[in-house]
């Protein structure tokens, strides 16, 4: 059978390892997946565009696991108490095509998106980087404020949102950890004075220009999150021009990211390409970097197959028949006759495929805060993750 992990299950794992370890952890499995990139099979999202938001499904596979999120964006749905972004994942087995997993992908969406930002910091933001602006303080800023702070040595940030309560209720959530330091401020150019690192974080559906070239100081690492579709963006296009600008999948970054807004033959640098080696990250020390971030559906497969992994590891989840188990496979019919008594094949758990425990060494390859090189740990995880 199907392994599901709902919401509750989801937050329950995630006190059980522990919301830092849970971040690294994902960190060190998207690390180790971006080091295989030429193993997965790569396409750009599928959309669905309306006026008031966007659906996407978003698919890839290593072959020998498949993975696919459902995943929307809706920026009017917090006035009627919804959230702007929902979504859901399934982790299956390519050799039988069975699902493994149903996961929720809302919460682990936003500690993916996290732990990529952080990988991309790792690489290209200026050594001793301390203090960071927070532009955009909504549900997804928690998680990058402690990503950074916790694994990055980020000890103060600046906080702005056009919704003040929108900060106010980021700072309430961060209160328990005294260590790193909250300034909220009155306007963007007011955040961003003297950071070291600028997160863009916002959530209108529409091109927008949040920084603006006067407010970029020389050093700065952006990193843009919030622009992930057409017709949305958040960076001044004489940014870009300035910037050695990274990205995830070029082919969907050009569609959906900040470079929309550029030719499109503009240089830019896969951030698999830094990761591995081929490539530098910061070159010198007044380099401004970008970071244009849209969210690539490789780095959802590596978080459903750390999610399936740590749910083995610690017991947690539980079976959902979500696809047949017959003891003629070929008699789907009677599952439709209620009086006809059903001998049931044994479920299918995809054991006999799978490694034994293979993101076991996720959590365990932590690094220290700051440590911005340990690609040579990795390159032997690389070859057994997922």
């Amino acid at each position: 059978m199907t392994q599901l992990a709902d919401l509750p299950t989801l937050s329950r794992l995630i006190r059980e390892v522990g919301l830092s370890n849970f971040i690294q952890g994902l960190a060190d499995t998207i690390h180790a997946d971006f080091l295989r990139w030429p193993q997965f099979q790569k396409q750009p999202r599928v959309v669905n565009h309306s006026p008031g938001g966007v659906i996407e499904l978003m698919p890839t596979s290593d072959g020998r696991r498949y993975a696919f999120k459902y995943v929307n964006g809706h920026p009017g749905n917090p006035a009627h108490g919804l959230s702007t972004v929902v979504a859901f994942g399934v982790l299956a087995d390519v050799e039988t095509g069975y699902p493994l997993l149903l996961s929720e992908m809302t919460l682990a969406t936003a500690l993916r998106t996290a732990a990529v930002s952080l990988l991309a910091a790792r690489a290209l933001a200026r050594p001793g980087a301390r203090r960071m602006a927070l532009i955009g303080n909504g549900a997804q800023a928690e998680f990058q404020a402690l990503a950074f702070h916790w694994h990055l040595g980020i000890d103060e940030i600046a906080l702005y949102d056009v919704d003040a309560q929108a900060t106010q209720r980021l700072m309430r959530n961060l209160a328990p950890y005294p260590s790193l330091r909250l300034r909220p401020c009155e306007s963007t150019a007011q955040a961003v004075r003297g950071a070291d690192i600028v997160t863009t974080i916002t959530a209108d559906k529409r091109r927008a220009t949040i920084l603006t070239p006067e407010m970029i100081e020389p050093g700065m690492h952006l990193n843009a999150v919030g622009g992930d579709c057409p017709g949305k963006t958040e960076l001044h296009a004489d940014i870009l021009r300035q910037a050695r600008v990274v990205v995830e999948f070029e082919p969907q970054t050009r569609v959906e990211g900040e470079i929309q807004q550029m030719p499109v033959d503009s240089p830019v640098t896969e951030l698999w390409r830094i990761l591995a080696g081929d490539g530098p990250g910061r070159e010198h020390a007044q380099q401004l970097t970008v970071f244009d971030s849209v969210g690539f559906a490789l780095e959802d497969f590596s978080t459903l197959c750390y999610v399936h992994q740590q749910l083995q590891r610690h017991g947690l989840g539980r079976e959902l028949a979500l696809v047949p188990s017959l003891q003629d496979p070929k008699d789907l019919f009677s599952l439709t006759n209620p009086g006809q008594a059903q001998e049931r094949a044994a479920p299918y758990t995809g054991a006999t495929h799978d490694a034994p425990a293979h993101h076991d060494d996720a959590i365990v390859l932590d690094a220290a805060p700051g440590d911005r090189d340990h690609r040579a740990r990795r390159q032997s995880a690389a070859r057994t993750l997922c």
